[in-house]
């Protein structure tokens, strides 16, 4: 069994332009929110339109409505314009998980609900890219006043964590908190929970994933190999949520091992298993849409298939993943800060809808390294680990671009999705 050691540090990849065909006309569909975990609730109507009115009834009964935003016309044909779309992974407590969830159940804070999961979806206008934004839950940042599903009004927070903003206005808040530190418009978004997670990942059968070092982690349960795996249910949440058994132990590796696993997922969507076999795109549907609280903005079907169609023919390269640039919070060690000149260079790349040039690292905690391809496992993955991919010396290169890029600072890390990448496991649970 191979052991991966972390790629060298500053070789530059750029998100090219290769084109990558889809095998499916819905792949298309489901490839931008499968970025996000809950996004899949767009590839759930790729089942096609004969079940659209029965699965949606459910999607859209607990909608929510997004304070201060306006909503987008559906209309026939992708949607005009560059679009937001903003994903929150909540620690929501459902009594059929109770068991699974321990303390966090029974516990003090059993009666709350956090955002530890924060990503915007940024979808260009012409031509079409996606760069997915994650925001670290220990991030600390001005908070607006939000108004509650009562009615209650909270008061304006001049600093605080970000994962504490569900619980003073629900979606609507971590929506309305992260506008105002971007300065986007975001008229689309949804929420998934623990329990949803569990749910979307059984339905298309799990996911593949790569672990240098083996993973153990007390906290979440997590026990894992190095090599390849395919995790479902209960251990794909563990892996979702271990941040102590990669990297440097810290969100920040928790995070770019969260998109490792997104990246997989989205490959897992798009393949020919779940996209041929009506069974499990009907079961993915229903799981997706009843997993998944979505902002009434996003429960027009036809909204949906806007959304689809301007990110029909975006390659894997074009995909980008990205930790929200941060520095340590000088107050406290364990919580982060904005890196507010770095975050100005992101808004303004993504504004002139140019490639992006990722010249930092592929994680800002080391929670993953980039893998070579060509190297990858030739056996399907079971339960039991098999070999995993060799390093690299840096990430992985594409074809050359078609026109120029926007080199990002090295302060901001990421990978595309055509680049694969193995978490950083280590086996003495730190953190």
């Amino acid at each position: 069994m191979s052991t991966i050691k972390p790629a060298k540090r500053g070789r530059r990849t750029v998100a090219r332009h290769g084109r990558l065909t889809s095998p499916h006309p819905f792949a298309q569909l489901m490839k931008v929110l499968a970025v996000a975990v809950a996004v899949v609730l767009v590839a759930g109507l790729g089942v096609g339109g004969y079940v659209l009115y029965d699965l949606t009834q459910s999607y859209t009964a607990d909608a929510v409505e997004l304070e201060g935003q306006s909503d987008v016309p559906p209309d026939i044909g992708a949607i005009e314009g560059g679009v937001n779309l903003f994903i929150a992974g909540t620690d929501k407590c459902e009594p059929e998980y109770a068991d699974i969830f321990g303390d966090r159940c029974t516990g003090p804070d059993s009666g709350s609900e956090l955002n530890d999961v924060n990503m915007l979806v940024h979808i260009s206008d012409e031509p079409r890219r996606v760069t997915v934004i994650s925001f670290p839950r220990d991030l600390m940042v001005p908070i607006p006043s939000c108004t509650d599903a009562d009615g209650n009004t909270s008061s304006a927070m001049s600093k605080q964590q970000i994962n504490t903003t569900f619980s003073y206005g629900g979606l609507s808040c971590t929506v309305k908190t992260i506008s105002e530190l971007s300065g986007q418009d975001i008229p689309f978004a949804a929420t998934v929970t623990w329990g949803g997670v569990i749910e979307i990942t059984n339905a298309i059968g799990g996911v593949d994933v790569c672990v240098s070092g083996g993973i153990r982690d007390r906290y979440t349960g997590l026990d894992l190999t190095p090599g390849m795996h395919t995790i479902q249910g209960v251990e794909a949440l563990q892996f979702l949520r271990t941040r102590h058994g990669v990297g440097d132990g810290g969100d920040l590796g928790r995070i770019s091992n969260q998109q490792q696993y997104m990246s997989r997922l989205v490959k897992k969507l798009v393949s020919e298993d779940v996209l041929s076999n009506p069974a499990t795109l009907y079961k993915l549907a229903s799981t997706a849409l009843s997993s998944i609280d979505p902002s009434t903005s996003l429960t027009n079907p036809l909204t949906l298939a806007q959304i689809a169609l301007a990110v029909k023919d975006v390659p894997f390269d074009e995909i980008t993943f990205i930790q929200y640039p941060t520095v340590a919070d000088p107050a406290d060690a364990n919580r982060v800060i904005p890196n507010k000149s770095a975050a100005t260079a992101l808004w303004d790349a993504l504004a002139t809808n140019q490639p992006l040039e990722l010249t930092g690292e592929a994680s800002q905690g080391d929670g993953v390294v980039v893998v070579d391809p060509t190297e990858a496992p030739t056996e399907e993955p079971t339960d039991a680990a098999t070999e995993a991919p060799a390093p690299t010396e840096g990430a992985t290169e594409a074809p050359a671009p078609t026109e120029s890029a926007v080199a990002l600072p090295d302060s901001i890390a990421g990978v595309t999705a055509a680049q694969e990448t193995c978490s950083n496991g280590n086996l003495t649970g730190i953190g």
